[in-house]
């Protein structure tokens, strides 16, 4: 199977090493970031959301506009619009787009987080509304007469859309989430499952579990896709390359200040994955690097591959071989690193993935 390269589009230029200036939509940044993910050979970019960020399907379309070959994948938290509108919403940028249009569903790893968009429901219950979420999502979807639901969370007499996306049956649906009833929610759900940067083992311990409960849903191991998340730091040597991890490093200790190591302890297992993984070591595996996810509590995608652009080929070449078909790859220089990409790394993966076996639901 082809290899899937997912960039990063955020709403202006920051990351962990680049605080956040100016206006908080930089269209001038959401353009030139976009046309640079299309012009390095990105499949897709990942518009992300945030409970106090702008919003990601607006983001998106205009990145979709200003990038004519570029697909998206929208993060989204479901359960604050009735799956019935989603469904429409995201129909309509689909028609709008072409077919480029993919959601990734993420239920939400913070209390706090959530409850600043009025959400008191506990972890266990967002996913159990997720369930219900996109069970009528994809109805509404691909329904040919109009369906009832009755659920805990949803209730839709007569359900029914007119507008239907290019994509069939429906555009492609991403998950996030690795507790044990997010897993059983992906395994009903997801096409593509997309997890942080591991290490190996703990990787293949995933994926498996993924498989065996898209298995429990009556569902084809086979047929769901697994997407990994790294911040691949490259240089031309390997000491250089090195090197700029400790800059990188450096800068952020230097911005968090008194903050650093008082981050609290997080509630996504996503998460305390990365974190348990920092604890065996500053580099996992041959070159997995975990200091910026424990400097910042590993509240997002934070570990790194470093290495020559050869060197992080074969490291994620070999999570191809556990099954991984997606990469959603961003640097902490976002613009600059997307274009270093598709120069020194996209071509290489690409081409020697043709050449290797892909781990199949069997194995």
């Amino acid at each position: 199977m082809a290899v899937e390269f997912i960039g990063f589009v955020a709403a202006r230029d920051q990351s962990e090493t680049r605080p956040a200036t100016g206006p908080v939509i930089d269209l001038d940044y959401v353009g030139a970031v976009a046309r640079a993910h299309e012009a390095a050979g990105f499949d897709r970019v990942l518009v992300a959301h945030h409970s106090t960020g702008p919003d990601a399907v607006l983001l998106a379309g205009h990145a979709a506009a200003v990038a004519p070959r570029l697909k998206l994948m929208i993060a989204h938290r479901p359960g604050f619009i009735a799956p019935t509108f989603a469904a429409r919403l995201f129909a309509t940028l689909d028609q709008i787009t072409g077919g480029r249009v993919a959601i990734h569903v993420i239920s939400g790893g913070s209390d706090a987080e959530q409850r600043q968009d009025g959400d008191f429901l506990d972890h266990a219950a967002r996913y159990r509304r997720t369930d219900e979420w996109l069970t009528v999502l994809r109805q509404a979807w691909t329904s040919p007469t109009p369906f009832d639901f009755a659920g805990s969370h949803f209730h839709v007499a007569g359900g029914f859309s007119d507008v239907r996306p290019v994509q069939l049956p429906h555009p492609p649906i991403y998950f996030g989430g690795a507790s044990d009833i997010a897993i059983e929610v992906a395994g009903r759900h997801a096409d593509v499952y997309a997890f942080w940067g591991e290490p190996l083992e703990q990787a293949r311990e995933l994926i498996a579990r993924v498989r065996a409960a898209a298995a429990q849903a009556g569902r084809d191991p086979a047929a769901i896709r697994f997407s990994l998340s790294m911040r691949p730091i490259l240089a031309d040597t390997e000491e250089a390359a090195w090197r700029r991890a400790d800059a990188i490093l450096a800068r952020v200790r230097d911005l968090r200040g008194d903050a650093l190591g008082r981050t609290a302890k997080p509630q996504s297992e996503g998460s305390r994955r990365l974190l348990d993984a920092a604890k065996g070591g500053k580099v996992r595996d041959a070159r997995l690097w975990t200091e910026v996810a424990a400097a910042v509590g590993a509240g997002a995608n934070t570990t790194a591959l470093v290495g020559t652009p050869d060197q992080v080929a074969d490291a994620l070449l070999a999570y191809h071989a556990l099954g991984v078909t997606t990469f959603l790859i961003r640097g902490f220089d976002p613009l600059e690193d997307a274009v270093d990409y598709g120069r020194a790394l996209i071509p290489l993966v690409r081409e020697r993935a043709g050449r290797r076996p892909l781990a199949t639901a069997a194995e």
